[in-house]
Order: C-alpha cells, then structure tokens, then sequence
C-alpha cells in the first residue's frame, strides 16, 4: 500500500484515542474546563455508565459567542499563547485538545452564556462537524452534553466495561476533583439518581464525610503545611504539602485510597505515594496501607504537567525535595496526633493477662510453657469464650468435659501424624510433639485453614447459614468503591450476605453468614470491598474464594489469644482432619516441623 496522507477524520479519532479512553475521561476533561472557568457548582449527569449520556453543567464563565465554534477545533485554546507559556502552567487544561477530541467520536450539545453577553450560544456537532450554532437563552455558564460515545467506532466501545464499571470510574474521577477543591459544589447523578454530592463549603474535611463515611473521616488527621525551600530551585521557591492521613486504626488492603495532587491535579506517582506509606513506617502492619488525602503545591516552573497524554502523571526538578517534604509532613501528623498506649498492668515483674500461662525463668529470657490441661479451680481464659462463638471446638471430644462423647465417625486418612498437646507458646503457638519430632503450630493460620475447608464444604453443598441481624447495620464505604459492592450483591447472597443500598453510598447489612454474627459488621463490609478492588475481571469464583477467605481471617481465633488445654486440643484435632493442614488459604505455614535429629543435634548428641 502507497505511503498517504490520512484523512483529517481519521486523524481525529486516533488523536482522541490518547484523551478519551472511557466516559470516565470525557467527565475528566468536561469537569477541568469547568474548574479552569472559575464554576463553583458543577453538575454532572450520566445514564448507562456514561455510554449513552454525559451532562456537564456548571456557573463558570462561560465561552463567548464569537470563540464557541472555534473552541471545537484541535489544538484551540485561551490558556497558553507561547512556547514560555509551557513552562509555567497555571491551569488544569492546556493543550486545546479535550473538546475536538470528544466530539469527534460522540454527539455534542453545547450550550454556553459568556458573563458578559446577554443571551447563551447553542451548538451541535455530530462525528466532530459542526451541525448547527444558535443564539439561546440561559444564565451565565455552560452545559457541554455528550451522547452516544464511540457509536462510530465499534472496536472501542466493545472494550468498555459493564454499565457499573464504568460508573465506579466516573465516581472516582469526581471525588477525587471534590477533595482537590472543596469549595466547589460536586454533584453526580446516575440514571436520574444522586450517587454523590458535596456541600462546597470549602473545609476538606466535609468532603471525607460524604467521599468516605463519618467514621473514616473521625480516623484521619489533619496534615498541615510544611514548606521546604527545594534544593536546586531558587531561594524564594516552597513546597507545601497539606491534606489528611488516617490514624493507624484506619488501614486498607492495598494503596489504591492515598490520593495525590499536584497543583490542584489528580495524578499517579508512585514515588509520592511510597512517601506516605513510609510515613507509616512501624505504625501500619505489612502489608496494610493508609487512606491519604495529600495536597502538594509547588511552583509551576519546579514542575513538568505535559509528560502524559492524560496528564495523569508529573515529574517535578527536584523529585527528592518533595519526597522528603510529603514524607515529612504525614509523619509530624501521625506524631502529634497518637495517643501513646497505655503501659500494662505488672504483677510480680510479668503482665497481669499472662499470669499463670507463661512463667520467667532464672536463668535467660525463655519462657516455660504449661503441659498440663488447666486445672477445674481455674478461671476460665480469655481465648474460651471467642472459641466457642466461632464453633470450633469439639466440647464433647475435649479434656475435662462432662458431654457425652458422639458417636464415632468414619475413619479418615489424615494428612498429618497423631499429635500429643505439650502446651502454648506466646500465646501464639501451639506445642505438640509428633513422630520423631517436635510441631510448631501457628494458632491463627490452623483456625483459619480449618474454617475455610469448613466454609468451602459448606458452600458447595448450598448450605452456607446465615444470620440475620437484629438491629441492620448501615455502612458507609469509599463512593467510588460503590460500584464494586452494587455488582457482586448477587454474589454476597450466596454467600451468606443481604445487603441492600440506602442511599448515595450507604448501605444496610440485614444478615451476614452465621460465623461472622459477632464480628464488626462495618470493618468487615470495608474490607471485603477492598479485596473486590483487587480486580474487576476476576471470575466469580475467584471472588468468591477472596470473600470466604477474609471471613476466615477475620474470624480466626487471633494471635495472644490464652488457650485451655481442651481448646488447643480440639484446634489440632481438626486441624488433622483438614484436606490441607500445612498451610492457611493465603499460603502461610500452619505449623514449623524441629526433627528429632535436629534437635539432638543442636545439644550435641550427634556428632
């Protein structure tokens, strides 16, 4: 085929493909004109996802008569008149490239009224030619509406997600813009419903409340500004980094709610976002991450916007400087706003909650474990009363018990050898010697296996119990996490689960699976969303393992737990009885396995 030219439609589209890659980016683009006009109310409508509507309405500026059609064509804009221009950014949009790209592959309405004109201007464009331009009535503003996206181009509307996929993108696309300006009135509708609204008052803190819940926001601090003079800049240059950070009571599984901007921008920096979690460094466990709301502002000529054909990534002149400024700020935060735990209780030199479990010896920092079942006399421990909600234990089977014992049961093969109890360790460990050797045993990673092969047997039968609640508990999750509970509401019902909306993103739990009764309904709603974000193409299946195993995580018997001697028993007991005994569901060891040998080895028996 002959070298060509490419004809200026075809041109247009694939100039649109690096701006517009969903609705959620045409809502981006729409929502940046309007904050760049100066709106503080900005309405965004959508229906199906934003496929088939997009309505952006807000009290900005507006656009003048004699500039409207002109703003539809590539690379027109009011922002930047010279390549110095590029250098110092003020604005969220630049480039002159939003408007001509979303109208060549949708339907636009534009409807606009320059503050200081007396009557609006309407235009329409179909496939990015203009159809028509009329003088109209309206107030000062503008309404771009956008419909039908990609009907001309098919391949790329087969790759866009389900309706309420593309919904949760838009959520997070307007609560991020939300949180950047505060005194901005945000409000979304889906298919003639609000999903989310915040009141524009101008204190961040109220949007957290509507973007995260009243107890995520009661969690995070304020992060005030430091300024650090950037080292390779000139001395008058500053960073300031403000915003909000959780406590450490407040976590999450993984660090898609640390939230950055620069300069007013939504961006993606995975340096930046490593500095709020080394902020946490000690106070956070591995593997959990903070929920972060940071502002930094530097600037202009110390930072690139123009590196990403979205803009959703910068790159500053002095990386480190600002590294160390977010890092910095988040931790003087955390500092001045913990309160420091209180110091235990000592009786006799040790704990009082590990009197008579765990004894110092005289001669070094071991500790000596109890090998004998607890005495009749003996208060009962702490770990009991749990271990009996969860259902574990097998009362009629233990030591000490007055229950006739059951019946017996056909004779399994076990995947590991018969185990004699010694006792516990830390309470964290269980002691049981077995053939030639010697069984460390994980208390909370045996519990967990032996109620996921539990919970797994369960369901494939269709019998998973359910409890329902006496009194439903409302809970409140990230707005743009609704999405990802709204589609998996099915799912949860097998599960075990009746969830239902309550409005905006709000829910009501009614019943939860018969293990979890006891548990925090709330925490534990919030934490399996988290592990639905791990992935949105995931079968359901997959999904399913995911839910189930946080449910046994959450319900396993914990680490510091005090264990009678019947529990640890009856723990190991069915532990032998699991088709999987040596590891948790996530992969983690249940047990540690000292050989015989080793251990003579280790006082010298061997030679």
């Amino acid at each position: 085929m002959p070298i060509h030219i490419l004809p200026d439609a075809l041109v247009a589209c694939i100039a649109a493909g690096e701006v517009v890659e969903r609705p959620a980016s045409v809502v981006k683009e729409l929502v940046e004109n309007a904050i760049d006009a100066g709106a503080t109310d900005i309405r965004i409508e959508c229906a199906e996802g934003g496929k088939r509507l997009i309505r952006v309405t807000d009290n900005g500026s507006g656009i003048p008569f004699a500039e409207a059609a002109l703003a539809f064509e590539h690379h027109a804009t009011s922002k930047l008149a010279s390549t110095d221009d590029l250098a110092e950014i003020h604005t969220l949009g630049f480039r002159g490239e939003a408007l001509a790209s979303i109208a060549s592959v949708s339907q636009v309405t534009c409807i606009t009224r320059y503050a200081d004109e007396n009557s609006g201007t309407l235009l329409r464009f179909d496939g990015g030619r203009l159809i028509s331009q009329e003088r109209i009535g309206r107030a000062p503003g503008t309404t771009m509406m956008v419909e039908h996206l990609f009907v001309r181009m098919p391949a790329r509307l087969k790759f866009l997600k389900s309706t309420q996929t593309e919904r949760g993108h838009i959520d997070g696309m307007v609560m991020r813009y939300a949180l950047a300006y505060p005194h901005i009135r945000f409000t979304l509708v889906h298919d003639g419903r609000v999903s989310f609204q915040s009141l524009g008052t101008g204190n961040l803190r109220d949007v957290l409340v509507d973007a995260y819940g009243a107890d995520a926001a009661a969690q995070m601090v304020e992060v005030g500004q430091a300024q650090v003079a950037a080292a390779s800049a000139a001395p008058e240059s500053s960073i300031q980094v403000y915003g909000y950070a959780s406590l450490p009571t407040l976590d999450h599984a993984n660090r898609s709610k640390i939230t950055l901007f620069v300069n007013g921008r939504p961006v993606q920096d995975a340096k930046l976002s490593y500095a709020v979690v080394q902020a946490y460094h000690t106070l956070l466990m591995t593997g959990r991450y903070p929920v972060a709301v940071i502002m930094v502002h530097v600037p202009p000529t110390e930072v690139d916007v123009n590196v990403h054909p979205a803009k959703a990534e910068v790159r500053f002149r002095d990386a480190d400087a600002v590294f160390s400024a977010v890092q910095r700020a988040v931790r003087r935060a955390l500092l001045d706003n913990m309160t420091p735990p209180e110091a235990p209780t000592i009786l006799g030199g040790w704990p009082a909650d590990r009197q008579g479990t765990i004894a110092p010896t005289a001669s070094s920092d071991r500790t000596t474990v109890t090998a004998e079942p607890t005495t009749a006399t003996q208060p009962s421990l702490t770990g009991s009363e749990a271990w009996a909600r969860v259902g574990i234990a097998r009362q009629a089977n233990a030591l000490g018990s007055q229950t006739a014992p059951s019946p017996p049961a056909t004779p399994t093969v076990s995947n590991l050898p018969a185990l004699r109890i010694l006792g516990q360790l830390a309470e964290s460990y269980i002691l049981a010697e077995g053939p030639e050797g010697l069984y460390l045993i994980d208390q909370h990673a045996a519990h967990e296996r032996v109620l996921w092969e539990r919970l797994l047997a369960q369901h494939e039968l269709s019998a998973l119990p359910s409890q329902h609640l006496l009194d439903p508990v409302l809970v409140t999750i990230p707005a743009e996490s609704v999405y990802l509970l709204e589609e998996q509401l099915d799912m949860l019902c097998d599960l075990g689960f009746e969830i239902e909306p309550f409005g905006g993103n709000t829910f009501l739990v009614r019943a939860v699976p018969a293990l979890m009764i006891q548990d925090d309904i709330a925490a534990a709603l919030r934490e399996i969303v988290a592990d639905l974000e791990m992935g949105d193409a995931a079968l359901r299946r997959d999904l399913e393992a995911r839910v189930l195993r946080r449910v046994c995580k959450r319900m396993a018997i914990k680490a510091g737990r005090v264990l009678s001697f019947a529990e640890m028993q009856a723990l190991v007991r069915d532990l032998e009885a699991c088709e999987s005994p040596r590891t948790c569901p996530h992969g983690r060891p249940t047990m540690i396995y000292l050989g015989l040998k080793q251990i003579e080895r280790e006082f010298g028996r061997l030679g």
